[in-house]
């Protein structure tokens, strides 16, 4: 079976992607500080550090030998958790070393978590137009999103060197368990508490399909998808939602009543992702 190196495997979104990769048929390899839950390969590996890095990437006496895939999701995962310097310092370092450390190792398939953040979130500045894409130049407004925006500018440029490296950058809106679902009535009074991504979400277990099927795709160069459910957070209508919010943004095409505002049109198109699950449907609500 191929072998893939997950870094955060221990993560929120990284527990899905190891899971979701060992039941389709992937030998699954963890980088991370935290230890995951048992079932995968794990090495206690400072990211920060890339002689680390690059002698695990290489392989490890009775472990494994060798790697044929990177899935990067490690990082200090969102604004204001650290000191903007500390978060630019870790995240962008870490994953330059991860990066640079696969591809010493001849590993040309990789896969990054990006971010919904560089389309220009918390939005205090409106949309270009909705649903957003990826058609428009990023728009970081923290240092944490800038972060992510250099990474897919590293990432054009690093297969622009190398027409066979495959780089997918995953723009993930914010990752929810179903256990997080229990909170979602506490959105529904306040359209704005939830403004800030458009009232978009991904759960995890679709967020570890969109990787999978990254890692599977047979598309070569940099490409970049936004990743998030085929639903909003909100039991109000889309149309309610941007007359109240945003009244003056331009809506393109048909807008569905819950559908999604963060475009997943093309990682439907390029990746065959389908996301399977959706909050409205949790036992605890039909109830």
């Amino acid at each position: 079976m191929p072998t893939v190196v997950v870094t955060g495997g221990a993560g929120k979104l990284g527990r899905a992607v190891v899971a979701d990769l060992g039941e389709h048929g992937w030998d699954v390899v963890i980088f991370d500080r935290a230890t995951p839950p048992e079932g995968a390969v794990y090495l206690p590996v400072d990211l920060t550090d890339y002689g680390q890095v690059l002698d695990a990437m290489l392989g490890v006496e009775e472990r494994y030998s060798g790697v044929d895939a990177l899935v990067h999701l490690a990082a200090v995962p969102a604004p204001g958790l650290v000191p903007d310097h500390s978060t630019f310092a870790n995240n962008m370092n870490s994953t330059w070393n991860v990066v640079s450390a696969a591809r010493r190792a001849l590993v040309r398939n990789i896969v990054w978590a990006s971010s919904e953040t560089v389309l220009g979130l918390p939005f205090d500045t409106p949309p270009p137009y909705v649903p957003v894409d990826e058609e428009y130049a990023p728009r970081p407004e923290s240092t944490y999103s800038l972060v992510k925006t250099l990474e897919e500018t590293m990432a054009a440029q690093l297969c622009r060197w190398d027409p066979r490296l495959k780089m997918i950058g995953l723009r993930f809106s914010n990752v929810m368990r179903p256990e997080d679902y229990a909170a979602f009535p506490g959105f529904q009074d306040d359209a704005t508490k939830r403004k800030w991504n458009l009232w978009g979400y991904i759960d995890a277990r679709d967020g570890a399909q969109a990787v999978r099927r990254a890692l599977e795709s047979e598309l070569t160069g940099c490409e970049v998808f936004v990743i998030a459910n085929a639903d909003t957070v909100m039991e109000r209508p889309n149309a309610e939602l941007l007359a109240e919010c945003f009244p003056t943004v331009e809506v393109r095409g048909e807008l569905g009543t819950h559908d999604t505002l963060l475009s997943i049109d093309k990682a439907r198109r390029l990746l065959g992702y389908d996301p399977q699950f959706s909050w409205r449907e949790q036992p605890s609500r039909q109830a």
